[in-house]
């Protein structure tokens, strides 16, 4: 599959759909009444899809990787505030494990895209 567009990136589509549950869940009403920490865990959360947008639309390799990078730290970040929000009594248990579940998995798929970007001898469509 050609991938001419941040969009079409698996992780990016991925990084999209965390958001989008991370959103819902802040938007319950237990939850949103905490305006610092839904604030909090949304910007974390869509800095994750805009960091990769941003990385690829960069054109090289390099910078992908360091905004991969970014994009990483942001799903920690999240996954913390996921636990704040947990001890707090905004997510149940199994609301937590899901996302955790989530956030866990994108960031081991961006890990393995920085790993394939560092190998490749590719240096990226800035280069070419």
């Amino acid at each position: 599959m050609l991938i001419n567009d941040f969009e079409d990136l698996t992780i990016w589509q991925e990084a999209r759909s965390f958001f989008l549950a991370i959103f819902r869940q802040t938007s319950l009403e237990k939850f949103n009444r905490d305006f610092v920490l839904t604030r909090q865990i949304r910007a974390s959360s869509g800095s994750v899809m805009d960091n990769i947008a941003e990385g690829f639309e960069r054109g090289g390799n390099r910078e992908f990787i360091h905004f991969l990078s970014i994009a990483k730290g942001s799903l920690g970040e999240t996954r913390s505030q996921l636990i704040r929000a947990h001890d707090c009594g905004y997510l149940s248990e199994q609301e937590l494990s899901d996302l955790v579940r989530q956030n866990k998995l994108l960031s081991k798929k961006i890990g393995a895209l920085m790993k394939y970007l560092k190998n490749n001898p590719t240096k990226g469509s800035k280069f070419t």
